[in-house]
Order: structure tokens, then sequence, then C-alpha cells
């Protein structure tokens, strides 16, 4: 009796065993290849909403990183204006001169002929009572100014004196008792303490 029941039990438990189902139709079954794509894009859909999160996140993050930046660098330049406005004020006044003596410098060397000019009008500013006046010249100066000006009838007389000192484009008259500097130089320095002066009142 007891070997009869032994092998109804084993025989029960043969039978409540199954085989799987290999099509998907069983829950128990092996997974399909539609279940596959379907888990592959569900984990697919997860990580780049996952992604787009912590990508939003961290643009977000670095937006407001820089804005920061950005609103301390306006913060920054609204500050010193006020110290800056000497500083600009002077470089732009040392550009202004450099530009003049630039301009001043071209002009010389691409007109020679200038200092005729400069020669008359120092003399003009000498006392009428003017004696012994020299016109100091630089040698190349001096030789155009005797081949395009001397004394006319009536005018005082004068001489030229070559001066390898005075810098072309310029003179100096002198006299017995006074002395006009014409130099490029003092003429230059002229122009720009002008300039600094204007500047100073605007």
């Amino acid at each position: 009796m007891s070997d009869s029941s032994g092998e109804e039990a084993e025989s029960q438990e043969a039978r409540r065993w199954e085989m799987p189902a290999i099509d998907g139709a069983s829950d128990n079954g092996y997974l399909t290849a539609a279940d596959l794509q379907k888990l592959q894009q569900q984990a697919w859909d997860e990580a780049f909403q996952e992604g787009r999160k912590e990508g939003l996140q961290a643009g977000a993050e670095e937006i407001n990183k820089r804005a920061g930046r950005f609103d301390e660098l306006l913060h920054a330049l609204s500050q010193p204006f006020d110290l800056l406005d000497g500083t600009v004020e002077k470089q732009l006044v040392e550009l202004a001169i450099t530009i003049v003596k630039q301009l001043f410098r071209r002009e010389l060397s691409a007109d020679p002929s200038h200092v005729i000019g400069v020669v008359r009008e120092a003399l003009k500013l000498l006392p009428v009572a003017s004696r012994t006046i020299e016109v100091h010249l630089h040698p190349e100066d001096a030789q155009l100014v005797r081949d395009s000006l001397s004394p006319t009838a009536g005018e005082r007389a004068w001489t030229i004196v070559e001066d390898p000192l005075i810098s072309r484009g310029g003179c100096q008259v002198t006299t017995d008792n006074s002395r006009i500097d014409a130099q490029a130089e003092t003429r230059l320095n002229a122009i720009v303490n002008s300039i600094i002066g204007d500047e100073r009142q605007s």
C-alpha cells in the first residue's frame, strides 16, 4: 500500500510541471522580439527623460551662473567711471597732442616754405625802434629765406644768421634789447597749451 501511494504522489508531481510557453502567451514564457523592443523603448524613454531633466537643470545652473557674472561685470563697470573720467581725459589730451605734433611736422616737411611766413610774422612782432635785427634760422631754411625773402624798401634791415641748433620750420629773431622765439617747438607748445586749455575749460 505504501508503494502505491508513493507512486501516486510522484505521478502527481510529474503531472504538475508544465513546459513554459515560448510564444509569449503565458506570463511565465520567454520574451518575444516585440516585448524586447518595447522594453528597450521604455528604457530609452526613461533615460532620455532623465538626461533631459539633468541637462535642463545643468543648463539653468550655467545660465544663472553666467547671469550672475554678467551682473557683477556691469556693477564693476559702473563703479569706476568717476575714477576713469580723469584718466580717460588725460589720455585723450595726450592723443590729441600726439596728433597735433605729427600733423605739424608733416606740414613742415611737406611745405618747407612755411618758414617764410614764420619769419614775416616774427619780424612784425618787434618793437618799432628795434635795431641790429638778426634772424636765426636752420642752415637749410636760411638759404630758402635768402632766396625768397629780403627786406623791402622802407623796411628795417635785418640779417640772417645760420644756426644748426634751430630746428627746421622755425626761427629766433633777436635785437639789441628783445628776442622773438618763433621756433617750431615753441609754436607747437603754444598749440598744445591751447588744446589743453580748451579741454580744461570744457
